[in-house]
């Protein structure tokens, strides 16, 4: 018998991103597009996974026009399923969405215009949320004292160290028209990131998957559980469509941090192994599982600030 190169995660994120939901009067999007039904199918090939990630974090453009009726149909399919599989939920702002709305509906905050920066602890690693959003517009930017707190954060590295949420992804876009709502001056993100323990940095905006790098650090951006981005467009323009919707899932280990792509309609199921006979056919390889604890939090915790 070998054993296995890696144990499980440390931890896991269930990373959506883009779920454009209206309020219930007017549901849809284009005149056919129903988020909240998207997201509720979403949700069921989540759940039927029987995976338990440590917490759900969802990048931005919760809403689609920053409804008071949008937040309360998001909180009431999202923090249901989240206590049935034990999950905190880290919401991210977006520039579809409106700050005062987001903190009274998704956070019983009262309502504020200042920028919606979070940071979540989960046993020891640190999930900072990092407000983008420029009300009125749909670009990102970053404020001076948003930059100055991120960097006072990031000062006392965590013991899994850090994952940095925000909607606008400091990466590239291959679709040219997305630059005129990009993340402006990335530059001086960069300069507050490099050298920290964030060991990557999660996103959404683009309403497609796709990977970089930014500061030596790796991006993952997660496609939108609403519309995505067709990227057999014609070059030069873009074509939304109703489908390829997905999710990210963000397995951490000690070591590396694994992003993969989900998509949520895959009905062409060719076998089906199930968890009983993986473990067989493991075993007739001749691999055994590295089996290592879980690490536990940290008997000081760190400083979280908001």
């Amino acid at each position: 018998m070998r054993t296995a190169e890696y144990p499980a995660p440390e931890r896991i994120l269930l990373h959506l991103s883009d779920t454009h939901l209206r309020a219930p009067a007017t549901p849809r999007l284009f005149d056919s597009v129903d988020g909240a039904a998207h997201l509720a199918a979403t949700i069921g090939v989540i759940e039927s996974s029987g995976i338990r990630p440590d917490a759900i974090v969802v990048t931005g453009d919760l809403a689609d026009l920053g409804e008071p009726g949008a937040y309360a149909a998001l909180r009431a399919l999202v923090e249901p399923f989240a206590e049935r599989i034990g999950a905190r939920v880290l919401w991210v702002m977006g520039n579809h969405d409106e700050r005062g709305a987001f903190r009274a509906g998704l956070y019983d905050e009262a309502s504020d215009a200042r920028p919606v920066d979070r940071v979540d602890e989960l046993d020891g690693l640190r999930v900072i949320t990092l407000d983008t959003s420029v009300p009125g517009h749909h670009h990102g930017e970053l404020r001076d004292e948003q930059l100055a707190w991120l960097a006072d954060l990031l000062a006392t590295p965590a013991p899994l160290g850090t994952i940095l949420a925000m909607h606008h992804p400091p990466v590239p876009s291959v679709l040219p028209l997305a630059a005129s709502v990009e993340l402006h001056d990335q530059r001086r993100l960069a300069a507050v990131l490099r050298g920290t323990d964030v060991r990557a940095i999660i996103a959404g905006h683009l309403h497609y998957s796709t990977f970089a790098t930014f500061a030596g650090i790796p991006v993952s951006v997660a496609s939108s559980t609403c519309y995505a981005q067709d990227l057999t467009v014609p070059v030069g323009g873009t074509r939304p469509q109703d489908g390829a919707q997905a999710f990210n899932l963000v397995h951490v280990y000690d070591d590396t941090v694994v992003h993969s792509v989900v998509p949520v309609d895959a009905p062409n199921v060719l076998e089906h192994i199930d968890a009983d006979e993986a473990g067989r056919r493991l075993r007739e390889a001749g691999v055994a599982p590295l089996t290592v604890a879980r690490k536990d939090a940290p008997t000081e915790p760190i400083p979280l600030l908001r």
